[in-house]
């Protein structure tokens, strides 16, 4: 075991038994080392917890007055009713827990730095339906988007994953890759929609976002007045996320966990392969253009782990937004 953590593979791990078995520590056998011969227990990281305005009660009972007013009086049916929500994804996904000495005040865990990300952008109507998504990547031109050769590239373009750039030093949505989710995105499924419920183009749809400075801006909101205006913005209250938007936790929490999953199942595999060759000196590509290629893959994984009616509309319903 100490000759694992110092990266060399023991003897042990490459004999083979006469039944063609290898030797393979078991769970419980992991723990009991690492807790009675290292001193470490499991360890949860932890962080500041959401501030909700004082008068939470008054706020959500305005904000869900206001929109059932509106769907009341324009007739909006669910299907023409979706939620988004931008959320940061790192490159290295690591975990909140992590083995260390027991009784140690100060718990790093792996990824919990990395400041390495990208910004992803699912939707969900309140029919139950997953929109396509939308990816921004820090970077000037489409140079800094995950390339052709990524795994998965071909599928994430038929199942229409924009990924774009940008234009700027950080990974942020900006009033450009706004446009591009709504243009390429959110006004297309509500024409569909409206063509396939045989309602008028100028039927109502609603729009949930979040509070955000981008989104309440003049700028933004007068081109969506201009270009869409039969498309209502409904916002978030500030400091309500947690208990307003249905995708903050209740789609958020399943794709973050199925995308650290597949980033698990990639360091599995690489490091896999070095062992098949005999590689002694194990080393895991932490690159950004190799991370950055397998977030395709991430996302894929996340899509087909989301694209299920019965989860969204299980959500919608704990959020009130059905």
């Amino acid at each position: 075991m100490v000759a694992i953590i110092e990266g060399r593979a023991p003897e042990v791990f490459r004999h083979k038994q006469k039944n063609g078995t290898q030797f393979k520590c078991s769970d419980n056998f992991v723990r009991k080392f690492l807790h009675n011969v290292l001193r470490w227990s499991e360890r949860r990281a932890t962080k500041a917890a959401q501030k909700m305005p004082p008068n939470l009660d008054e706020v959500l009972t305005t904000a869900f007055l206001r929109e059932a007013c509106i769907v009341r009086d324009y007739a909006v049916p669910a299907r023409l009713r979706v939620n988004s929500d931008q959320t940061q994804l790192v490159y290295q996904q690591g975990t909140k827990t992590t083995w260390n000495e027991t009784g140690a005040k100060q718990v790093a865990t792996v990824g919990q730095e990395e400041k390495r990300a990208f910004t992803l952008v699912p939707s969900i109507s309140a029919s139950g339906v997953l929109l396509p998504m939308q990816a921004i990547y820090g970077g000037k031109t489409m140079k800094s988007c995950p390339t052709a050769n990524a795994s998965l590239y071909d599928e994430a373009k038929q199942l229409k994953f924009r990924m774009l750039p940008s234009k700027s030093g950080n990974y942020w949505s900006t009033h450009e890759t706004m446009q591009d989710l709504v243009n390429e995105i959110i006004a297309p499924y509500f024409d569909a929609t409206k063509a396939e419920l045989g309602l008028n183009d100028d039927q109502l749809s609603i729009w949930k976002i979040d509070c955000w400075s981008v989104h309440k801006s003049d700028r933004f909101l007068s081109w969506m007045k201009i270009n869409h205006p039969n498309i209502y913005v409904s916002f978030v209250p500030g400091g309500c996320t947690g208990v307003w938007q249905p995708l903050d936790v209740g789609i958020q929490r399943v794709m973050k966990l199925s995308m650290r999953r597949s980033a698990h199942r990639d360091v599995v595999k690489e490091v896999q392969d070095q062992l098949t060759k005999g590689v002694t000196d194990i080393k895991v590509d932490t690159t950004v253009g190799t991370l950055r290629d397998r977030s395709v893959g991430w996302v894929v994984n996340a899509i087909h782990d989301l694209d299920r009616p019965d989860l969204i509309l299980k959500v919608c319903g704990q959020f009130l937004f059905v």
